[in-house]
C-alpha cells in the first residue's frame, strides 16, 4: 500500500506542485490544508503516514506550521512530519528535533521541487529517520574554522556527522564516502563517545548527535 500524505501550505500553487510530484512517485495525497488549524483537522480525519508542512502559514506567517508540527508529533505520533521553509533557519530546525524526536525532517522549499529529494525525504521520515536539508551540511563543511562543540571530532567524523544530519543511514553514508558500513559504524560510535552522548531509553542518540551539529553552526 502506498504512503499517504497530508499537505499544508497556504499557496494553492505550491500544494498543487507538491501533490503532482508525490503522486508521480506513487505517494497518495490524502488531504490538503491552507493553515495550521485545517492541517490538524486533516491529520485527525485522514491519519496520514506523513504531514508535509510549511513553517510560515496564516494568520501571522511566522512559525504557525512549526508549532502545528510539534503538536502533531505529540497528538498523532503515528504521523511523521516533514517541515518546509523558504530559508534555512537553524533555530527552527533545532526546535523541531529537540527532545530526541525521530520521524521528522526540515527542508528548503526550493529543494523539494526536485522530486527525488522530496520523495526521498518523505520516505525517510516515515521510516523513522531524521532529515535535515543538505544546505546546512554544506555550510558546516564549507566553514574554515571548526566549531568548538565539534572540535573533538576528526575531519572524517565531522563529515559522517554531517551526512547523519541529512538523514543517511550507515549504509548510505558508506556509499557516499566509499567506506565499508563497519567503518562508518565505528565512526558513528566515536562521534557518540566524543560528544558525550550515552545510551538512553528515552533519547535517540543519532538525533542528539544531529542536534549537537546544528547547535554548532
Amino acid at each position: 500500500m502506498s504512503l499517504r500524505v497530508v499537505l499544508a501550505d497556504d499557496s494553492l500553487i505550491i500544494r498543487a506542485g507538491l501533490a503532482r510530484l508525490l503522486e508521480a512517485g506513487g505517494i497518495a495525497v490524502a488531504g490538503e490544508a491552507g493553515d495550521a488549524e485545517e492541517l490538524l483537522r486533516a491529520v485527525a480525519l485522514h491519519a496520514p503516514d506523513v504531514a508535509v508542512v510549511d513553517i510560515r502559514m496564516p494568520p501571522t506567517h511566522t512559525d504557525e506550521g512549526l508549532r502545528a508540527a510539534g503538536r502533531l508529533r505529540r497528538e498523532h505520533p503515528g504521523t511523521a512530519v516533514l517541515v518546509l521553509s523558504q530559508y534555512i533557519e537553524t533555530a527552527y530546525a533545532i526546535e523541531l528535533l529537540d527532545g530526541g524526536r525521530t520521524h521528522v525532517g526540515y527542508l528548503l522549499k526550493d529543494r523539494v521541487m526536485d522530486h527525488a529529494v522530496l520523495l526521498g525525504a518523505v520516505r525517510r521520515v516515515h521510516a523513522g529517520e531524521v532529515v535535515v536539508d543538505s544546505t546546512l551540511v554544506d555550510a558546516l563543511l564549507a566553514t574554515p574554522a571548526v566549531p568548538a562543540a565539534l572540535a573533538a571530532l576528526s575531519a572524517r567524523e565531522r563529515e559522517v556527522l554531517a551526512l547523519m544530519a541529512e538523514g543517511l543511514t550507515d549504509r548510505g553514508i558508506a556509499e557516499r564516502l566509499t567506506l565499508s558500513p563497519r567503518t562508518v559504524g565505528t565512526h558513528v560510535q566515536h562521534i557518540f563517545d566524543r560528544l558525550g552522548i550515552a545510551d538512553s531509553w528515552t533519547d535517540n542518540r543519532r538525533v542528539c548527535a544531529v542536534l549537537s551539529y546544528l547547535r554548532a553552526l
